[in-house]
């Protein structure tokens, strides 16, 4: 061990959303905390390749599509001039005002931030690498891994200049004339979606039978139908066999469902296939911690792995990944390092979800599809928007508030909705299931009108037969 060497009572190996809270949190909380994270910013890939700058694109995306959709109203505007610097600049600054943000927090907190790769030595030792190939060794009385996701490659598509990925497309180098889309995954539907508003022609591929597998049917079948209004082409059951690249463009060979193939030309590829941990790059096998056959990092409902003293959280435990996970795990293992009882995890949480799409999808709790699996007994109870006066008044009458009911108790194990702004009515759906709520609970709550969370209100009230707005048959 290097004679340099430092001692930290607590190491915390990424700075993304559960990497950084945790870290903050525990200096909060008087602890002596070293943080480490290999891109020399904090915030991870949500603040500075993600979450902040698809929604700030996907934003743009949406004054767009309402300015077209304002001609129904009588009020028509110029078509759009679009400046993909200023654009550009526009996410640049809302990221850099976030992440500078996060570092003078940081410093505040008195946090000691280190810019490097960072491995085991063993259990109790950590070698960090700097960008400049410099070495310093920590060790540590705990530590917390919060090393997120990163996106899954295709041997056969190496990211380029023409072939993309989720991180370089929100570059937004620039709009090509036409853009493929393979993965029909929340990612390449909201990239698609900024991509098509922006001026593209978006043709979307989809290796399974439908849009977001795994989300309930009812709900996609209201996604794609709008989406069809607003890409090119969607073919599902349908991948890629061979690209060719030459001074026209990359031209694709696809098969489809039926084994056939044919050939098209595209400006750009965009690769949408998902993420993945990489767990190799912290050289665990110097430590005890398992790796469960998913290829996650293995831990108990303390977040411990099998090196009790170290810690895991976010991505790197397992799905979902999602950024409110990793963060209210970065709050729940701080407090248990800090002497703290916490009587249940995430894995006892219901955790919503958005796909920030055209009409959004939402859900929190068991979806259709997962209670038929785990054979519970259940009833759907599903309210379409079609006569909301709120929806109507938005002119979005395609959405769908949907409730997963125990047929025993009532009780609500889910809530799923497609339609505009669901990601923000999401949360009554997660405080029903988490305070084990009934259908008749929503039913007596008075929802204000009109309003789109009043779809819980008419869909509880149908339930039992007493929705005036619908008439018995």
């Amino acid at each position: 061990m290097s004679d340099k060497s430092i001692h930290k009572q607590i190491i915390v190996i990424g700075a993304g959303p559960g990497g950084y809270t945790a870290a903050f949190r525990l200096a909060d909380l008087g602890h002596d905390i070293a943080l480490i994270d290999n891109t020399g910013m904090l915030g991870g890939v949500c603040l500075h390749q993600g979450c902040i700058a698809s929604k700030t694109l996907l934003h743009a995306a949406q004054i767009i599509s309402q300015a077209q959709e304002a001609q129904s109203f009588g009020i028509t505007f110029n078509d759009p001039l679009i400046d993909i610097e200023k654009l550009r600049q526009k996410k640049n600054t809302i990221i850099q005002k976030l992440s500078h943000g996060l570092k003078f927090l940081s410093d505040k907190k008195k946090i000691f931030f280190i810019n490097g790769k960072a491995s085991f030595l063993n259990a109790k030792t950590i070698e960090v690498i700097g960008p400049d190939k410099t070495q310093q060794i920590l060790t540590f009385d705990h530590a917390i891994i919060a090393t997120g996701s990163k996106n899954i490659t295709l041997d056969n598509l190496p990211i380029s200049k023409n072939i993309l990925n989720s991180s370089s497309a929100l570059e937004i180098e620039n709009i090509p004339k036409n853009l493929l889309i393979v993965g029909g995954g929340y990612i390449g539907l909201e990239l698609g979606t900024i991509y098509s508003h922006l001026g593209s022609a978006v043709s979307l591929i989809e290796m399974t039978a439908q849009l977001l597998p795994g989300t309930d049917p009812d709900l996609t079948r209201i996604l794609e139908k709008q989406l069809k209004s607003t890409f090119t082409s969607i073919k599902l059951n349908t991948q890629i066999l061979n690209v060719k690249e030459n001074s026209n463009g990359l031209e694709i060979t696809l098969s489809d469902h039926q084994g056939k193939n044919h050939t098209e030309l595209f400006e750009k590829i965009l690769i949408c296939v998902g993420r993945k941990i990489d767990a190799t790059v912290l050289n665990l096998q110097n430590t005890k911690i398992e790796i469960t056959p998913d290829g996650f990092i293995k831990t108990n409902t303390l977040f411990q792995t099998t090196e009790k003293h170290i810690y895991a959280i976010g991505d790197v435990t397992g799905k979902p990944f999602l950024a409110h996970k990793a963060s209210w795990e970065g709050y729940g293992v701080a407090d248990i390092l800090n002497g703290q009882k916490i009587k249940n995890t995430t894995s006892c949480h219901i955790i919503p979800s958005i796909v920030y799409t055209d009409p959004e999808i939402a859900s929190c709790g068991l979806t259709e599809i997962q209670a038929i699996k785990e054979n519970k007994k259940i009833i759907i109870q599903s309210y379409p928007w079609t006569t909301s006066g709120r929806a109507m008044t938005l002119q979005r009458t395609d959405g769908l508030t949907k409730f997963i009911i125990e047929a025993s108790s009532e009780k609500i194990l889910g809530v799923s909705i497609v339609g505009v702004h669901a990601g923000e009515l999401i949360m009554e759906g997660v405080l029903a299931i988490e305070n084990g709520l009934k259908v008749s609970d929503l039913k007596n709550l008075i929802h204000p009108h009109p309003s789109l969370a009043e779809t819980f209100y008419e869909n509880a009230l149908h339930f039992y037969g007493q929705n005036v707005h619908q008439h018995k048959s």
